[in-house]
């Protein structure tokens, strides 16, 4: 499947907001949509059914309102441990999400379906191996994510990643990692992405659904501030050492968990709640903005760094 990157001009910078567990919402990303730039949200942020599809139609009447929107999407966790996956996957289908970010596993069934609506696919990767199964499932893009990402990361360097997987492809790649200026922008098309993927930036948008500990705590927070470990879920993830800390954890032993053990822990379920991620980038946060704020700076950032860079890059 081909398709304009640029969605018919409506995409007037190279960036799409990231689907943040419990942060992002559908205010965030019709105000993100409103300046140009791709808005999202996690399906699973939504805690059933019946309010995932509120937030769709929240979303389709809201860039129904404006006046040459960037696209939206919507993020899908394709893995078999998704239960609530093919329920979701039928909402977008019914909805005609414009763009559907896929994670956690590369089902051609499901991608099938949601090009037979027209919409398009950008999968999660986080190695070369991942890159080749989401491409022969049928991926319209790739989602590199990079070390030092936040929630759930790769481990890889950028720069290492994305010559692997360009070397596989050329269909469009997604670089996700510690970006947060317009600079970083224009760097990723340097480095031969064709977007960019920025979460971190956004987690202390007006607009964003993190809660006053949250928002505190970024605030005063930088890249030493991140730890990585994949013991609380079973993934890997960075997390703000001030949440973990406040929580009791053990620093020491934390990183001397094998994943999985703390995961069966219900207890220790409970203080996930108060347990905050953010990637390498949260060193940017500022004080509350608007995201179209932020993405309005974004985008004088990025023509501002291709004048000065090149402006063979766009």
């Amino acid at each position: 499947m081909s398709f304009d990157l640029t969605f018919g001009g409506a995409l007037r910078i190279p960036l799409i907001v990231a689907p943040m567990f419990l942060v992002s919402t559908p205010e965030m990303a019709l105000a993100v949509c409103s300046e140009g730039a791709m808005g999202s949200f996690p399906a699973h942020s939504t805690r059933t059914r019946e309010v995932f599809e509120s937030w769709l139609i929240q979303m389709e009447t809201g860039v129904a309102e404006m006046e040459n929107p960037a696209p939206w999407a919507v993020n899908l966790v394709v893995h078999k441990t998704n239960k609530r996956m093919e329920g979701d996957l039928e909402l977008c289908i019914k909805y005609k999400v414009p763009v559907v970010l896929t994670s956690k596993g590369a089902p051609d069934g499901v991608f099938q379906k949601i090009h037979d609506y027209g919409g398009v696919i950008f999968h999660d990767i986080a190695s070369a191996r991942h890159a080749e199964k989401a491409l022969a499932a049928g991926a319209d893009g790739l989602i590199a994510v990079c070390g030092g990402a936040g929630g759930h990361t790769g481990t890889v360097n950028p720069f290492a990643l994305m010559n692997e997987i360009r070397g596989l492809t050329d269909k469009p790649i997604v670089l996700s990692g510690a970006l947060s200026t317009g600079r970083d922008i224009v760097a990723a098309k340097a480095m031969g992405a064709d977007l960019a993927y920025m979460g971190t930036r956004f987690i202390n948008s007006t607009e964003s659904g993190a809660g006053d500990e949250y928002r505190e705590m970024i605030e005063s927070c930088s890249a030493k501030d991140v730890f990585f470990t994949a013991a609380l879920d079973g993934a890997p993830a960075n997390f703000l050492i001030p949440s973990l800390l406040n929580m009791g954890i053990d620093l020491d032993a934390l990183s001397a968990t094998k994943p999985g053990d703390i995961v069966a822990d219900n207890a220790a379920k409970q203080r996930f709640s108060r347990i905050f991620s953010a990637g390498h980038g949260v060193g940017m946060v500022g004080s509350p903005t608007s995201a179209a704020e932020i993405t309005r700076q974004l985008r004088r950032e990025f023509e501002a760094a291709k004048t000065v860079i090149g402006k063979s890059i766009s």
